[in-house]
């Protein structure tokens, strides 16, 4: 049985930052081989004790909002706990739980609402990074450049092969044109 206390060593003390967002084939699969069975578990209802204070939490929402990109990249499943991530996420800044871990961890009770396809979420999801991380945390450009898709596409283009959309004229031309990281450089020569 997976703790807490083991998502959160391996997430936060094996990896560094840069591992976070890079991935990888050799990553993706040690986290699937470690964490497959306690994501198949929360999806069948399990570790709801986890969400009884921060630091277990925050482990819920790596399990549901990160591993599961990484377990399950490019297939619908990297998304399929999202809703789930989401749920914790909301729950623990209304506690303001996310205040009681320490930057750089603090940033993953965000990202769930970085990763929604609702525009309210992604308004919130930049109003928290300003006004609780770090004034130089790289994040508030990524949750800038998230909401910036959404209101132009109301969803992610990019998901949209693994989940089985159909892409509209504007996102195969969102697509083709450099897609999220062209939207990132236009941002950040803006002031924010």
């Amino acid at each position: 049985m997976t703790t807490p206390d083991q998502v959160l060593a391996f997430w936060l003390d094996e990896l560094t930052p840069e591992d976070w967002y890079t991935g990888g084939d050799a990553l993706d699969g040690d986290i699937k081989d470690r964490f497959e069975a306690a994501w198949t578990r929360v999806m069948d209802g399990a570790y709801s004790l986890w969400l009884t204070y921060p630091s277990g939490t925050l482990a819920y929402i790596l399990l549901t909002d990160q591993f599961s990109r990484n377990m399950f990249r490019d297939t619908a499943g990297a998304f399929a706990s999202d809703h789930i991530a989401r749920a914790a996420a909301k729950m623990a800044i209304t506690r303001s739980w996310d205040m009681k871990i320490d930057e750089p961890a603090r940033q993953f009770f965000y990202l769930p609402l970085m990763h929604s396809e609702n525009l309210s979420d992604q308004d919130r999801c930049v109003r928290l990074i300003k006004a609780r991380m770090s004034p130089d945390n790289k994040n508030l450009l990524h949750a800038r450049a998230h909401r910036e898709v959404i209101r132009a596409h109301g969803r992610f283009p990019t998901r949209n092969a693994a989940l089985g959309r159909c892409n509209t004229a504007a996102e195969e031309t969102y697509l083709a044109d450099g897609s999220y990281g062209a939207v990132v450089k236009a941002l950040s020569s803006e002031p924010v």
